[in-house]
C-alpha cells in the first residue's frame, strides 16, 4: 500500500506495526507535493511546506511512546488563515500579510500536535476566505495563485479553472483528493468545506459553530466561522473531530459543546435503514424549488438516484448591495448582494484577530490592508477589494440597528422557519442537499453538515470537460454530527463513489516512494 490514497487508520496500522517510519511518511507525500503540485499538474494547492517537518518526524522516530497518541506521525495540512506559531507563516493568502507569522498556535492546531500529528504545511486558499472581491475565482490568492482541479486542471484563456476546485478551502480539499497529505483542516463561513469537498469528491465535516475553537483563525464572521476536516473518508473526517472537538475558553462559541465520546463508534454501515430523510424538493412549485430545480440533468439524475424523497424549504436572506468594480467580472459596474452579517463582522472580527494574533506585519487592521492593497494594486488587486471597502465603511463595533436585525431575520429564516420547522413537520433525522446547494441555510443556523462523494459529473455550461466529482451533503440541527456521520457512513459504504483523480499515481511500491 502506498500513501497516494492510505486512509489516516491505514498510517496508524503501519506506524504501529513498525512497517514505516514518521519520516518516511513525511518524504512520501513531499515527494507527491513535489511531483503534482509543484510539477506535473502543477495544481497549486500547498502554500507552504513546514521546514521543521522531518526534523519533528525525526524526532518522533527518535522517541516511539508506548502508548501511541491518536494522530502520532500523521502529516496533516492546515489552511493557510490558521494559526501556527512556528517558522510558517499565516497569510490567508494576501501580499499585504506575505511576511505575517502568529503569536500562537490556533487552539485546533495546539490540539493536533498534542494528538501527534504532524503539521506538514500550509494550504492554498481563496484570499481572505474569499470576502476580499466579488466573483474572485475560487481557489486564488494574490500571495499563492491559483489552485486547480486535479480532475480537470485546464484553465481558461484568462487563467481561471474552467472546473472550479471549489473555495474557499481549495488547498486543503485538492490536496487531499490528490494524496499530498493524510488529511487537511479548511474553515467554512458559507460552503467553504462543502464546495471544495463536492468539486474534489473528498468527505468534510461543517461542524456545528462552537464544536471546533476558532481561536487562532483569520475570520470573516464569528455568526457562522468553523473549521473542519477534509478527508478521503468518513472515518477519518470521524477521527479528526474526536481530536478537534473540545471547549476553549478563547472561543466562547465552545461553551455550550456537546459531543460523544468517540465519533467513530456511530458509524453503521446500514445506518440509513429506518431513516428519515428530507429532500427539500417540489417540482410543482418551480418559484421554490430552489435547492434541486435548477440542477443540470446529470446532476439531478445522480441524486434522484440516491434517496427519492420530498419536501421543501426556504427562508428570506438579509444582504446588502455592493458595487461591483471588478474589472473581469461580467457583471462589473451592478450591484452585487452580500449577506449584512459577513460585511459588518469582518471588520470587527478581523481587526480582533490582527491586534491579538498577528506578528512580523505592520498590518494593523482592515484599513491597513486596505491601503497596502491599493499601494500594490498591479500585484494585489487583479479582482478588486470591494468587500472590504464596504467592511470598512461599517463602524466596527457592530452596533448598528441593520447588522442587528440582520442577524435575528438570519436566525429566524434558517432555523425557526427554516431547517428546525421543516425537520419538525416531517419528523427527519436529517436533510439531504445536493452538493453545496443547502450551505447557506446551514451556515446562517450555524448546523452541521456532513457530505460525502456521491458521483462523478460532467461539463460547465456549455463547455465539455472531463468528468469530476459531486457531493450528497447530509445536514441536521446543532450537535447532530454522530447521526450524520451514521447516515453518511452508510451512504459511503453503499455507492463507493469516490474515484481518485487521473494522472496522478503513486510514485513508488511502498510508503517511502
Amino acid at each position: 500500500m502506498c500513501v497516494a490514497n492510505a486512509t489516516i487508520g491505514d498510517l496508524q496500522w503501519a506506524l504501529a506495526d513498525g512497517d514505516v517510519t514518521v519520516t518516511a511518511l513525511i518524504q512520501a507525500y513531499l515527494a507527491r507535493i513535489e511531483a503534482y503540485d509543484r510539477a506535473g499538474r502543477q495544481l497549486n494547492a500547498v502554500r507552504e511546506i513546514n521546514p521543521d517537518a522531518l526534523a519533528i518526524a525525526a524526532a518522533l522516530d527518535a522517541n516511539r511512546p508506548a502508548a501511541r497518541r491518536p494522530l502520532e506521525g500523521i502529516p496533516i495540512l492546515v489552511k493557510d488563515n490558521i494559526a501556527t506559531a512556528d517558522a510558517q507563516h499565516t497569510t490567508a493568502g494576501s501580499l499585504a500579510l506575505e511576511g505575517a507569522r502568529a503569536k500562537d498556535d490556533a487552539t485546533l492546531v495546539k490540539l493536533l500536535r498534542q494528538a501527534g500529528a504532524v503539521i506538514l504545511g500550509k494550504a492554498n486558499l481563496t484570499e481572505f476566505a474569499n470576502i476580499l472581491a466579488i466573483d474572485m475565482p475560487a481557489g486564488y490568492s494574490s500571495l499563492g495563485g491559483q489552485v486547480k482541479n486535479p480532475y480537470a486542471p485546464e484553465l481558461d484563456d484568462k487563467g481561471v479553472p474552467i472546473v472550479i476546485p471549489g473555495g474557499s478551502s481549495s488547498g486543503s480539499a485538492v490536496a487531499v483528493a490528490a494524496g499530498l497529505a493524510a488529511a487537511a483542516i479548511g474553515t467554512e463561513t458559507s460552503g467553504s468545506l462543502l464546495s471544495p469537498a463536492s468539486q474534489n469528491g473528498v468527505v468534510t465535516v461543517k461542524p456545528t459553530v462552537g464544536l471546533i475553537s476558532r481561536a487562532g483563525v483569520i475570520p470573516i464572521a464569528h455568526s457562522q466561522d468553523t473549521a473542519g476536516p477534509l478527508t478521503r473518508t468518513v472515518r477519518d473526517a470521524a477521527i479528526l473531530l474526536n481530536v478537534l472537538a473540545a471547549a476553549d475558553p478563547l472561543d466562547p462559541a465552545t461553551e455550550e459543546l456537546q459531543r460523544p465520546a468517540d465519533y467513530t463508534s456511530f458509524l453503521d454501515q446500514d445506518g440509513l435503514k429506518g431513516a428519515r430523510i428530507g429532500v427539500p424538493s417540489d417540482p410543482s412549485d418551480p418559484a421554490n424549488d430552489v435547492y434541486y430545480g435548477p440542477l443540470p440533468p446529470r446532476v439531478a439524475q445522480l441524486m434522484r438516484a440516491n434517496i427519492p424523497t420530498a419536501g421543501w424549504i426556504g427562508g428570506p436572506g438579509t444582504e446588502t448591495a455592493i458595487l461591483n468594480r471588478n474589472p473581469e467580472s461580467l457583471s462589473k459596474d451592478q450591484p452585487a448582494r452580500r449577506p449584512i452579517v459577513f460585511v459588518y463582522e469582518l471588520k470587527h472580527d478581523l481587526n480582533l484577530y490582527l491586534r491579538d494574533w498577528a506578528t512580523g506585519t505592520e498590518m494593523k487592521s482592515l484599513a491597513d490592508i486596505i491601503a497596502f492593497n491599493a499601494a500594490n494594486a498591479d500585484r494585489a488587486l487583479r479582482f478588486g477589494q470591494d468587500i472590504f471597502l464596504a467592511a470598512e465603511a461599517t463602524r466596527g463595533d457592530l452596533s448598528e440597528l441593520e447588522y442587528l436585525s440582520a442577524r435575528q431575520m438570519d436566525l429566524r429564516a434558517s432555523r425557526a422557519l427554516g431547517l428546525d420547522a421543516y425537520m419538525d413537520e416531517h419528523r427527519l433525522d436529517a436533510v439531504l442537499f445536493p452538493g453545496t446547494a443547502g450551505a447557506a441555510i446551514a451556515a446562517k443556523a450555524g448546523y452541521p453538515s456532513v457530505q460525502v462523494p456521491a458521483g462523478l459529473v460532467s461539463g460547465v455550461r456549455d463547455t465539455e470537460t472531463p468528468d469530476y466529482p459531486y457531493g450528497a451533503t447530509f445536514t441536521g440541527r446543532a450537535w447532530s454530527e454522530p447521526a450524520l456521520l451514521r447516515l453518511a457512513y452508510a451512504f459511503e459504504q453503499a455507492t463507493e463513489a469516490r474515484r481518485p483523480p487521473p494522472g496522478m499515481p503513486p510514485l513508488g511500491p511502498d510508503y517511502g516512494h
